[in-house]
């Protein structure tokens, strides 16, 4: 009697609304027409509603039903074993596609043991961005203070919603494909216009917002509920120097090796990004639940269970751990999107 093994699926765009512009890298990315420029976001493999929403933001299955409840329904196929002793039933990731078509504003997110005290979640919001594409003329983020100051600044800086002050006080450092920027919980950042990033996130939708105005609708939106003074607890307001900030950035452009680690050192805490280089001879894949971002080319992923999936630029995939022992073959690169290591959690 044999038994019936989870395979990885092929998803459709899931791009919820946003109040940012955007979308046209992504339109590209996916070989499709740019239908609106407020779709700067696609949320791959979401088990993760947008802040305060019931289901939007969540991933579709082809089949019609949500992957959450596909998950929660088989999570041991799903997740693997030593996953779900870690972290439970939740996959631990949200990955996007992120196409900044104008600078976002100010902002940070909060802590596990911040968000376990005041939004009720075992998660935080840790994040990485992995460049994968650039536009305009200076393409730039906007990781931490450059010297340390003062909350009391901070909170003088939101009320007066004093945006030159808050975007002058950041770092500024410019970014091309291949670079890749870690976003530990607290840190305060932006990301400039002209970036385009596969973003991994722990999977809440928790964003304090210092620079409200012009960009969202209330000041209420901005410190979701909680009140900015209570938001500015768990703000990293010390400094980042480029000594430090070499801890968080990394460049990766000129490396061709087939399997190359894309993250800051100790970011396996919370997710990890490898870039598949596929030149011909295939690719091993461990078993693991996993969000696949095809970049460019064309192969093939095949499972040890028989499964083929064709791979093509633009192509996003879940891959559930029962899918087993897996291969990449073809000429393609591929970022591979997985949640922490379970020991480390």
């Amino acid at each position: 009697m044999s038994t019936q093994h989870l395979e990885p699926i092929r998803l459709p765009a899931n791009q919820p609304p946003q109040f940012y512009r955007g979308g046209d890298a992504i339109a590209a990315l996916r070989g499709v027409g740019s239908e609106t420029k407020f779709g700067p976001e696609d949320w791959v493999g979401s088990v993760t509603t947008m802040f305060g929403q019931d289901t939007t933001g969540l991933t579709r299955l082809p089949g019609g039903g949500w992957l959450r409840d596909a998950v929660r329904e088989n999570p041991a196929a799903w997740l693997g074993a030593k996953h779900l002793a870690a972290l439970g039933d939740s996959t631990g990731l949200l990955v996007k596609l992120l196409d900044a078509g104008q600078r976002l504003p100010v902002h940070f997110h909060p802590s596990d043991a911040f968000a376990q005290q005041h939004f009720d979640s075992h998660f935080g919001k840790t994040e990485a961005w992995i460049v994968v594409g650039t536009y305009g003329e200076d393409p730039r983020v906007y990781p931490g203070f450059k010297e340390t100051v003062s909350k009391e600044t901070v909170a003088e800086w939101t009320r007066e919603q004093d945006s030159p002050s808050m975007l002058g006080a950041l770092n500024s450092v410019g970014v091309q494909a291949g670079d890749t920027v870690y976003i530990p919980s607290g840190l305060p950042h932006a990301i400039g216009e002209g970036v385009f990033v596969v973003e991994l996130q722990q999977p809440t939708d928790f964003s304090l917002t210092l620079e409200w105005r012009d960009f969202l609708a209330s000041p209420e939106k901005g410190h979701l509920g909680i009140g900015f003074d209570t938001a500015i607890e768990t703000l990293d307001t010390s400094g980042w120097d480029e000594e430090r900030l070499k801890s968080i950035v990394k460049h990766t452009a000129a490396d061709t090796s087939s399997t190359v680690d894309l993250l800051a050192t100790g970011s396996d805490e919370f997710f990890r990004a490898d870039r598949l280089q596929v030149t011909g001879a295939p690719v091993a894949l461990d078993p693991s639940f996993a969000v696949l971002v095809v970049l460019d080319g064309a192969g093939t992923l095949r499972t040890e269970h028989g499964g083929e999936h064709p791979l093509a630029k633009g192509d996003t995939y879940v891959v559930p751990y029962d899918a087993g022992q897996a291969e990449v073959t073809g000429h393609l690169t591929v970022i591979r999107c997985r949640p922490p290591l379970p020991e480390k959690r």
